[in-house]
């Protein structure tokens, strides 16, 4: 089954496959570093040993897990010579006969393919993407899109059986428990006896040997001064110039001289002896870096060798400067090509880098400095124990420790090298290394003086523009030495055709620096393949080990005995991961191929520790951190006693504690073992180990087989990064590759599915995440290697700008809870006890009780000689005729439009008489009314209430979007069955416009009144219903869910529910309300066009569409009418709160005071949006917005408000109106997903705020009940909200799409308990919880909280889920998510996000969004879409229509920048 690939926009592809990028050599160093121009293939030179690859292939396919296909094109050109695995760095054909094949090898004859196996072996074609036929999803649903084929590709490759489940778990604070790791019964075990620490040669005692370095120098530079100490070399690879040991000597004199005496005053010299300075050299300049170095040496300063900074912002420059500061460092050497180099301020001052000291810059050159006096002579002393040099190290985390080496180490390590490697005195050494530090100073800057050796310097430079120079160099030299890496090897490689006479048989020792890397042995064995015919032995080969803290560790010896073949071992990968030595056969894939380094260094002692935990020493077949005790040796990380301690102080102990020695061992933070005959073999380093799952996997072993993969080509050696980073309790494998700009979408997916396989045939481990960058964008060390903490920084705060994303959480998080199992219900006999649910008190709570509240004479008369609101508007308009009853403003706040009571009543006569005559209507005929928000739909309302027809109101077309919002006017207009459409002129001239043809089909609208043209006569009566339960208007709406439901109220229900409002928010004819909101449903209506008429106070209407020209104009309307009560929706806070953030201060200067505001509601049906309503309160409480005036209302299409918070700031001598405060509690978001509620502290890990959602108003009734069994609940437990009260809606008038839903919404009763009762059923799920708080009647004030809506809730893993909770922690993830919906299918978690932010941005997304949902929630995203602002839909009341979104998705739609398909 092959992996659906992602699909991404054309713009995207074209930005990220330019050519335009700069090929990636033209980087400053040297570290390990990709290719070289005119990288051409090598051609193979040995054919023997040809394998059959079948049977190569078949044990990649058969022993594998994680599943893709992908087939290779075949490669021309290739010979039947096979590729080895392990042949890492050489790109080139060779064969050698110890290390294991290349995993995706080709021969001519077929291209591979590395295919799993399904269950069955018969393999099934995979579904075209372009135009997937037909077909199944999960649900047999039939669905044909090409989304719908990848999410089925998706969902088929996660059916196949995953690894073994586990049994045990730990608790993860709660009943979900995450699957803890079991140890493998099978797995390998170390059996071998303890080891014996192994001892080097004794250090020789020469006579002749020199008592200090120093000593050295002023030896030569006295009794040889023309002997040549260095060449350096120009680009062209001409010498440059060469240092003689007499220019050494006079020049290092005069810069210790320059540097104690010339440096501040004489009183007060700004360096001293045994002060740190820094040395930063170019490394083209060796000669300059030579003589600053030996003339601190002499001056008996310490010198602190680092980078050229070359920007302000380079990858860990920050690092290096805490570095400087920690070292005390004020002085920093340098030459004067560099100094001019260096950043300048416009003044020409060099400005000081980011986290760099105060730093001095001193130019070294001669002609800069003063000659020392005659009687002026540095004091040589013997070596001491004070510190030499400090050489800097970098961490894993990226931070920068810098290791001291004393005098006498730095004299006992050069002795020792001496006496290892044989050197004499004028031999030749070709350095092609770095020569600040490491073996390239060890070799080429120490040793060589102690040797009065020539070292030939090649620049870095130099090989990138010529990879063979060092190889003719060693010719034209005859050098006896060579101080290379694998990566010199393998270009001169990929070079060496061009070039006919090379002859090394001058050569000795060909030290290869990085040899205890993996992937270096593929590269010595190609390299002696190619150049045995041209004089290079094999025994000159001399791999090494070496790190800071321990210097060199180990160096193969050059031998005169060409016989005995150098050490191999052929390890179980494995084997390896569990820490075991298992020899295994070549034949394998999962092998991994080593060679021995040599022996230990003379005068060591090396001994083996588990790498965690007490230096235990290791058996003989076990892998552990290999410890040196010496004197040449590193002694401590600068300042750091702590971790000196843990490094260079370690006592390793026998099995039964005692330990080995008196004397300290260092950890040299290698991986390896000693094996036969005192070799010493690496297999890793302990910063590139990643424990995985309770199995080690070394860094550099991933990154050698992701190289191994096909193409080659595809990817740059060298710039590539393997790091773990720690998700959900386990560290997961991060991949990140520098692709070449040529590369198509197509082949980095079919080259990312081949390195997935691969890795997980040959290390049985998943890859959590593989992304592909484009050339020359990850950030690079000084010598061009990549900068691993930078580069995983980068990964993790979603700055990394991938061009490609696979990531495949399916197949490696094992460790998630159980799916949860629903335990079957206790029955009722055994839980109902009164009040009590099992030891609870039920959830129930009810608002004020309309009867015993007294209303004053005017109010009584409203309700008890009035039912209809139609004889209310009547009464007001013979009783206060000129009482103003609607203000309308515009978008400059100025009244467009106002209404008094007779205005509204003399109007809505004549819309009834215009209804009667032009619509013959009769009574009970339905009507629809579209209409902008404003003073004409509530004349039109009245109208019909007057004519006896049932009003709906609708929302109109948006004039620029009319093809999606009119097919929803029609559908309404269907659905209602309206006999009749009212709207104004110009709506009218809309409906029937081209536009409108073009949307739906214009001829079978109803007939369509234009009420801008009103008859001027009187209707003989108005119209009385017979009966207050006859319907007197429907509520249209569609759901969050997609659904169109239109709900009947009756005109009982109607006075119900307004004089409800009436009550709770204390609303008289001498009251101001400024309403924004939109009219058409909801509370919203009621709001806009019912309350003003029963309550007689003044509506001042906002429309919320006019402040997205003038977002001010609600909240300016508020402080400008003085108006204490405020009704908005969510959008409009949105508006505000984004719009407004920045203008407070103005709005201020404007008078803009919001201090008589005592309630601003927020009008929803959904759970309180609590970061919304708090960061609102906060960015106006200097506008003199109380905290506690907001606050939110709910209500649904059973019940429109069953909730409304008016909060109360001061006590009002009206009874009643001291409500308490909104209470906000935590609960664990983990329980929720079990329908449980578990109430924590703020702050606590998985806690969710929840925010009351209003006071329940007067005369409504609340139960939880149990949605499934519909048996009442406890209090605190998570429930279906079931309400009972007389303004609920009375049925669904028809639910567009569902007709089965009618029945019990609105007339359900409990399973037991009271079973009278009938309650109708919100569709919510939430809890009822008895605060500590009392009304104004001392009752104990009972909070409603709501969670969700169940038909939102999703289903996955057994567990419910609300989307909202998904989404927050999501848009936390990154700066750029502005918004974000998520929704399920076929059990796949989709998660679509905006970006506001670049394109390029968009796949860092990705992982992110993974990382966060798997460690919040515990889920797997299955896909991932990334799209424009404005993709996600939202309805007027501000709620996202995931429904819509789905649809659009699946249909394919959205046009997204990007979709990953999380495998």
């Amino acid at each position: 089954m092959a992996v659906p690939m992602p699909s991404k926009r054309r713009s995207l592809v074209v930005q990220t496959s330019m050519d335009a990028y700069t090929p990636p050599d033209t980087s400053s160093g040297s570290e390990d570093e990709g290719s070289v121009q005119g990288d051409s293939q090598g051609t193979p030179t040995s054919s023997q040993g040809s394998i059959n690859m079948e049977h190569w292939i078949s044990q990649a396919i058969h022993g594998s897990t994680t599943s893709t296909t992908s087939s290779s094109s075949t490669q021309s050109g290739g010979s039947g010579a096979a590729h080895r695995l392990a042949d890492v760095m050489a790109q080139t054909h060779i064969e050698n006969h110890s290390a294991p094949p290349d995993v995706t090898t080709y021969t001519s004859e077929h291209s591979i393919q590395v295919e799993r196996p399904q269950g069955s072996t018969t393999s099934r074609t995979a579904p075209k993407y372009g135009n997937a036929e037909l077909m199944e999803t999960g649900d047999g649903v039939p669905v044909s899109s090409r989304v719908s084929a990848k999410i089925q590709q998706l969902v088929n490759t996660l059916k196949r059986p995953k690894r073994p489940p586990l049994r045990e778990f730990f608790v993860d604070d709660f009943e979900e428990l995450l699957e803890v790791q079991q140890p493998d019964p099978n797995q390998p075990k170390p059996e071998g006896a303890q080891m014996l620490a192994t001892r080097g040669e004794q250090l020789g005692v020469v006579t002749n040997w020199p008592p200090s370095l120093e000593a050295a120098l002023q030896r030569w530079g006295t009794i040889s001064p023309k002997a040549p100490c260095l060449t350096t070399m120009d680009t062209n690879g001409k010498p440059l110039y060469i240092l003689t040991y007499g220019k050494l000597w006079t020049r290092s004199m005069k810069v210790a001289y320059n540097i104690l005496h010339k440096l501040g005053t004489k009183q007060e010299p700004m360096v001293r002896p045994g002060d740190r300075v820094a040395l930063v050299f170019p490394n083209n300049d060796p000669a300059a870096f030579m003589v600053a170095f030996y003339g601190c040496l002499l001056a008996e300063v310490v010198p602190v060798p680092i980078e050229v900074p070359l920007t302000r912002k380079d990858a860990g420059s920050q690092q290096i400067g805490f570095l400087l500061g920690s070292c005390g460092v004020t002085v920093a050497l340098t030459s004067d090509a560099c100094h001019k180099g260096l950043p300048k301020s416009p003044t020409g001052e060099i400005p000081q880098f980011k986290g760099w000291p105060k730093l001095l810059w001193f130019v070294t050159e001669s002609k800069h400095l003063s000659k020392p006096p005659r009687d002026w002579f540095p004091h040589i002393k013997d070596a001491n124990n004070d510190t030499a040099y400090i050489e800097y190290k970098t961490c894993k985390d990226g931070s920068v420790l810098g290791v001291t080496v004393t005098r006498i180490a730095l004299l006992t390590h050069c002795q020792a090298l001496t006496q290892a490697c044989g050197y004499t005195e004028a031999e030749t050494i070709v350095n092609v290394l770095d020569f600040k530090k490491d073996v390239g100073l060890w070799h080429g800057i120490l040793t060589s003086v102690m040797n009065m050796m020539h070292v030939i310097s090649i620049p870095y430079s130099l090989m990138k523009v010529n990879p063979l120079s060092w190889i003719q160099k060693v010719c034209q030299y005859k050098a006896k030495v060579a101080c290379v890496k694998s990566r010199d090897m393998h270009w001169a490689l990929v070079a060496h055709r061009d070039q006919r006479d090379v002859n090394l048989s001058s050569l000795r020792m060909l030290i290869v620096a990085d040899g205890a890397n993996p992937w270096s042995i593929s590269s010595c064995d190609a390299f002696l393949n190619v150049f045995q015919s041209k004089g290079l032995r094999q025994e000159v080969i001399c791999p090494c080990a070496s790190s800071p803290e321990a210097l060199t560790v180990a160096i193969r010896r050059p031998t005169d005995d060409s016989n005995q073949p150098p050490g191999r071992g052929v390890l179980s990968m494995h084997g390896l991961t569990y820490g075991v030595i298992r020899v295994d056969s070549e034949e394998k894939l999962s092998v991994l191929t080593v060679q021995d380094v040599g022996l230990v260094m003379p005068g060591a002692i090396m001994c083996s520790v588990k790498p965690d935990g007490i230096p235990q020493l290791c058996r003989t077949d076990e892998i552990g951190e290999l410890c040196v005790c010496a004197v040449a040796t590193g002694t401590s990380y600068y300042g750091l006693s702590g971790m000196t301690k843990n490094t260079f102080e370690v006592f390793p102990m026998t099995s039964s504690g005692a330990p080995i020695s008196e004397y300290p061992f260092i950890r040299t933070g290698l991986l390896g073992f000693v094996g036969p005959g005192g070799l010493v073999f690496v297999v890793g380093k302990m910063d590139g180990l990643m424990v995985v799952s309770g199995r080690r996997h070394n860094a550099d072993d991933i990154v050698a087989t992701a190289l191994a993969v096909e193409p080659m080509k595809f990817v740059y050696r060298g710039r590539i990064a393997v790091f773990s980073v720690t998700v959900l309790h386990d560290e997961r494998i991060v991949i990140v590759a520098e692709q070449r700009p040529d590369s198509t979408e197509e082949d980095s997916f079919q080259w990312m599915s081949r390195v997935l396989q691969a890795i997980d045939s040959i290390h049985q481990v998943g890859v959590y995440c593989l992304a592909l960058v484009p050339a020359n964008t990850l950030p690079k060390t000084p010598l061009g290697g990549i900068h691993l903490s930078e580069t995983k920084q980068l990964f993790l705060e979603g700055s990394l700008h991938p061009c490609n994303v696979l990531m495949c959480p399916h197949t490696c998080v094992t460790n998630l809870p159980k799916p949860r199992q629903k335990q079957p219900e206790i029955g009722p006999a055994s839980v109902m006890v009164g009040n009590l649910v099992s030891g609870k008190r039920i959830a129930q709570a009810s608002g004020r009780d309309l009867g015993q509240i007294e209303d004053n004479d005017q109010a009584r008369k409203v309700r008890t000689e009035f039912l209809f609101l139609s004889e209310v508007l009547q009464w007001r308009a013979q009783t206060t005729p000129d009482h103003l009853l609607y203000t309308l403003l515009n978008c400059r706040g100025t009244i467009a439009n106002s209404l008094t009571c007779v205005q509204l009543h003399k109007r809505a006569e004549k819309i009834a008489v215009m209804l009667m005559e032009r619509g013959h209507l009769q009574d009970g005929d339905h009507v629809a009314l579209v209409y902008p928000p404003g003073i004409d739909l509530i004349a039109a309302f009245y109208g019909c209430l007057y004519a006896g027809c049932v009003p709906i109101t609708v929302r109109p077309p948006h004039p620029q979007n009319i093809a999606t919002t009119l097919p929803t006017v029609k559908m309404i207009v269907e659905v209602s069955r309206s006999a009749c459409l009212m709207t104004t002129q110009l709506i009218c001239k809309l409906l029937r416009s081209r536009e409108a043809a073009a949307a739906v089909d214009v001829r079978t609208w109803p007939l369509i009144l234009d009420t801008d043209d009103l008859p001027k006569k009187r209707p003989a009566q108005i119209y009385k219903p017979s009966n207050p339960d006859t319907l007197a208007y429907l509520d249209f709406s569609v759901s969050t869910t997609g659904m169109l439901a239109g709900v009947k109220m009756s005109h009982a229900a109607t006075s119900a529910f307004c004089r409800s409002i009436k009550l709770q928010c204390e609303l008289y004819p001498s009251r101001e309300v400024a309403i924004c909101l939109d009219p058409y449903c909801g509370l919203g209506f009621v709001l806009w066009c019912l309350c003003s008429v029963y309550s007689g106070h003044q509506s001042i209407l906002i429309p919320p569409s006019e402040l997205e020209t003038n977002p001010a104009l609600w909240l300016l309307a508020v402080s400008q009418y003085k108006v204490r009560d405020t009704f908005c929706s969510y959008s409009v806070m949105e508006l505000c709160t984004k719009g407004l953030g920045s203008q407070t201060e103005s709005l201020k200067a404007r008078g803009l005071d919001l201090s008589r505001v005592r309630t601003c509601v927020v009008v929803a049906e959904e759970r309180p949006r609590i970061a919304l309503t708090q960061s609102f309160s906060k960015l106006f409480k200097d506008l003199g917005l109380h905290p506690r005036a907001v606050s939110t209302s709910f209500g649904c299409r059973v019940n429109l408000a069953i909730c409304l918070q008016p909060h109360r700031l001061w006590t009002l001598v009206e009874q009643g109106t001291s409500g308490p405060d909104p209470t906000t509690v935590y609960v664990d978001m983990r329980a929720l997903r079990h329908d449980r509620v578990r109430l924590v502290e703020r702050g606590s890990p998985h806690s969710l705020p929840l925010m009351e959602s209003g006071k329940i108003l007067p005369g409504v009734r609340i139960i939880i009940a149990n949605p499934e069994t519909k048996g009442p609940l406890g209090d605190s437990h998570l429930g279906e909200i079931w309400v009972h009260s007389a303004h609920n809606a009375s049925g669904y008038f028809t639910i567009y799409g569902d007709e089965s839903l009618q029945s019990d919404h609105f007339n359900s009763r409990l399973s037991f308990g009271d079973t009278q009762t009938i309650w109708a059923r919100t569709g919510y799920l939430g809890f009822l919880r008895r605060t500590e708080l009392t009304d104004a009647n001392g009752e104990r004030h009972d909070a409603l909280y709501v969670v969700g809506a169940l038909d939102e809730a999703m289903e996955l893993r057994g567990m419910r889920y609300h989307p909202i909770d998904i989404e927050t922690s999501v848009i936390r993830a990154h700066k750029s998510v502005t918004e974000c919906a998520v929704f399920t299918w076929t059990n796949l978690l989709v998660v679509v996000v905006e970006l506001d932010g670049s394109e390029q941005e968009a796949l860092d997304l990705v992982p992110l969004v993974t990382n966060v949902v798997l460690e919040e929630h515990y889920l797997i995203v299955g896909v991932v879409v990334v799209v424009d602002i404005g993709v996600i839909p939202i309805n007027s009341r501000g709620e996202k229509q995931r429904m819509h979104l789905r649809d659009g998705f699946l249909a394919d739609q959205l046009d997204p920048i990007y979709v990953a398909y999380n495998m």
